[in-house]
């Protein structure tokens, strides 16, 4: 078995930097580890998990996926922030996408339908984000609460989407191992 999810990373290294920046000061609202901060090189938008699949399947959810390479490049534009289920009791910390949502939607709508008989169904409406930190524990609630306050309205900025990925997570007591499967280019416009 494989665990496997779909995903676009950030390509504008500045864009990259205000998320961590973000990231940081969430997680100094930790207590005893409560927070568990995403690290660097995890920092992505998930498209779409996929979940356990047998090995055998991974061809087919790649010939799913090749649809992506259809659709011509786009950008990003990252703002605001929140937390699932909610700012009053969250799990997941996350940074919103503002321009590109509609986007990310048609590209994720494209091979859905071929990936059902591949994975399970996913429950969840998507709803376009880029997780910075999950509340595990124990957490300094005033200071969670100042800082998604202040950074509600904050603009990361702007990261162009070129590729998808197929990647794989590796669970470990440390945190998840991320591997790229396969990178799926965008078309250049014209």
């Amino acid at each position: 078995m494989v665990r496997l999810f779909v995903a676009v990373e950030l390509e504008n290294a500045d864009t990259w930097r205000k998320i961590l920046e973000f990231r940081d000061v969430v997680a100094s609202c930790s207590i005893d580890g409560g927070i568990k901060p995403v690290e660097d090189e995890n920092i992505h938008l998930t498209l779409r998990f996929i979940g356990e699949v047998p090995e055998i399947h991974v061809p087919r959810i790649i010939e799913c996926l090749n649809v992506v390479r259809n659709f011509k490049k786009f950008s990003l534009s990252l703002r605001g922030v929140g937390a699932f289920p909610s700012v009053a009791r969250p799990r997941v910390v996350w940074v919103g996408v503002r321009e590109g949502a509609e986007e990310l939607r048609i590209v994720r709508n494209s091979f859905e339908n071929c990936l059902k008989t591949l994975a399970e169904e996913d429950r969840e409406e998507f709803v376009p984000h880029i997780t910075v930190a999950r509340i595990k524990g124990r957490y300094r609630h005033e200071c969670l609460l100042t800082y998604i306050r202040k950074y509600e309205l904050v603009d990361f900025g702007v990261s162009p989407v070129t590729q998808v990925k197929l990647k794989k997570s590796q669970l470990t007591p440390k945190g998840p191992i991320y591997s790229d499967v396969a990178v799926f280019r965008l078309k250049n416009d014209g």
